[in-house]
């Protein structure tokens, strides 16, 4: 049976990350992996904090602490935030970890002895007001191919070139803001990558069931020709060069990051006293799909840089069957702001509504196609009319109709009409588009069918008017157990979504918490037979106010330009 890997984009430890980061990574790992799970399939997700490189240092240096205290307190903090969000990893690691060092430079000496390492005396800007060299992110200017002015030294985010610090036009240091920049002589060590141009195009062409945006970015590197790449900075952060004369140096940040999947993986089976168990998921399986979700801005280094490195070692290490890529999630149409204070992060947005309400708005407007912008408008519209009216109303008004008439037992009696004929068929044609869904990682098109799938529970409802007095009590019966076994539907098709809030109407139904295979059954509108105990809940979800829409878009609204 096929064993399942997952990996969300290791979020960077520089602060508490934004709604945007969330949608983009974790959030639809996580949908996947629980979707998974449920259908009892082995499923190992990996996540980690990306630790070193150029933002981590500023940000020590800022707090005056050392960049090991800065980071260790941040990833308690991010840790906690993501268990608030009720993100499964199976294991949430760390990239400055001993095992990340230790695998980093095993990896480097295998490239370095297959004759893929280059060591090269260059030129690199030197800062004087800084008194140091500054790697490619302590530069910023502006793109020279599209004009955005906050590119870096490595990367322009904003048309997602490659870059070399020199690239820029009017450089300055990020450290002091500093224009006077000096060319200076240092040595590094520089990855060969064109040398993989064959293989990676022949993989890239392999895998024709990516996403497009995954595809095209991809292609985009290779057909711009491929070239060597440096994979040594001056930092004092990171993860040691193992070579004489550069005790100064540590890897680029993008060179041990991705290393982390594998390195997460290595403390994991640390951890549950299996030192190897590791080796069946990363050592040539031929029995695991691995997937990756990231955003747009990682997409160059997944889909060339790191499967090059691993390409190089000679050795079968497992490489991505499917990588999920996304556009960017913008805030009322603007980009998020941490430094301008615009926009909702993590830690405040938990904080004001439970994890299910951003679960769910966040895989509704999920920036897959393109971009997409979060508005609060729009998050009032999903609670209110996706969670709250379709969802929690049902719920609430089916199971407390039944307790008034039959009491809190599933109702006995009456025989299935047209009308439940009716709905089993259109319940049947619904899961099995949720499941192509779900196995085709097409986020926006599963809320809306779930969506879809409570409008149809509601409707079925309202047409059979089971409080009417005149009804024959069978009628009535069949239409009230009806219900309750769609509420049961309802929660577990979404269980992934809003884990919480289905497991709540789960427990309200007697349902026991072992995974169910919901897609295997067939009888969905028959899977609660008559005399099993329920609880009415109160309320599953609130409305969103219009007053806390107007109030929260005031506040997250940012600095003014």
């Amino acid at each position: 049976m096929t064993r399942y890997l997952i990996t969300s984009a290791l979020p960077y430890i520089n602060g508490v990350k934004h709604l945007g980061n969330l949608v983009g990574s974790m959030l639809p790992a996580d949908v996947y992996a629980r979707y998974l799970r449920g259908r009892g399939r082995n499923v190992f997700y990996l996540c980690a904090t990306d630790e070193h490189g150029t933002p981590a240092e500023l940000a020590a240096a800022e707090e005056g602490v050392p960049v090991s205290e800065y980071c260790k307190r941040q990833y308690d903090i991010q840790k906690a935030i993501y268990q608030r969000f009720d993100l499964s990893f199976d294991y949430f690691g760390r990239t400055s970890s001993a095992h990340n060092h230790r695998t980093t430079q095993y990896i480097y000496k295998s490239l370095r002895d297959r004759g893929y390492i280059d060591r090269r005396k260059i030129k690199q800007l030197y800062s004087p007001s800084d008194g140091r060299f500054l790697p490619d992110r302590y530069v910023m200017g502006t793109c020279p191919k599209c004009g955005d002015e906050q590119a870096r030294g490595d990367q322009c985010d904003a048309c997602l070139s490659l870059l070399e610090p020199t690239d820029l036009i009017k450089p300055r240091s990020a450290v002091s803001g500093s224009f006077d920049l000096k060319m200076r002589e240092t040595e590094h060590l520089y990855l060969k990558l064109s040398a993989f141009e064959p293989l990676l195009r022949e993989w890239v062409n392999k895998h024709s069931n990516w996403p497009l945006l995954t595809r095209s970015v991809a292609l985009k590197w290779l057909n711009e020709g491929l070239r060597a790449r440096c994979i040594t900075r001056d930092l004092q952060w990171g993860v040691p060069v193992p070579e004489e004369n550069m005790a100064n140096k540590v890897f680029y940040v993008w060179f041990d990051a991705p290393i982390g999947y594998i390195s997460a993986a290595q403390e994991w089976a640390e951890s549950i006293g299996e030192p190897e168990a590791w080796r069946s998921w990363w050592e040539s399986p031929t029995d695991v799909h691995y997937t990756q979700f990231m955003a747009k801005d990682n997409l160059p280094f997944h889909t060339v840089f790191f499967p090059a490195m691993l390409m190089g070692t000679g050795e079968s290490w497992k490489q991505p069957d499917m990588i999920k890529a996304f556009n960017w999630l913008t805030y009322e149409g603007d980009k998020f702001s941490t430094r301008g204070n615009r926009g909702v992060f993590l830690d405040k947005a938990i904080d004001l509504f439970p994890a299910d309400y951003w679960r769910w708005m966040l895989l509704a407007a999920a920036p897959e196609s393109s971009d997409s912008s979060f508005t609060w408008s729009e998050f009032q519209n999903k609670v209110n009319k996706d969670l709250n009216d379709r969802l929690g109303n049902q719920v609430f008004r089916v199971l407390k109709l039944c307790a008034k008439q039959f009491g809190t037992i599933v109702p006995e009696g009456g025989v299935f009409g047209s009308e439940e004929v009716e709905l089993e068929a259109k319940t049947g044609k619904l899961i099995a588009q949720i499941e192509q869904h779900y196995e085709k990682l097409e986020f926006r098109y599963l809320t809306q069918k779930i969506a879809e799938l409570w409008s149809l529970g509601n409707n079925y409802f309202d047409r059979c008017v089971p409080w009417k007095k005149e009804l024959k009590s069978e009628r009535r019966a069949v239409v009230l157990r009806t219900s309750i076994n769609l509420l049961r539907l309802c929660a577990l098709v979404a269980e992934p979504i809003i884990p919480e809030s289905s497991h709540v109407i789960q427990a309200c139904l007697g349902e026991g918490k072992d995974a169910v295979d919901v897609w295997k059954e067939q009888k969905w509108i028959r899977a609660i037979s008559s005399g099993r105990q329920f609880n009415v809940p109160e309320s599953l979800f609130r409305k969103v106010s219009d007053r806390e829409v107007a109030e929260f878009t005031m506040r997250f609204a940012g600095l003014s330009k």
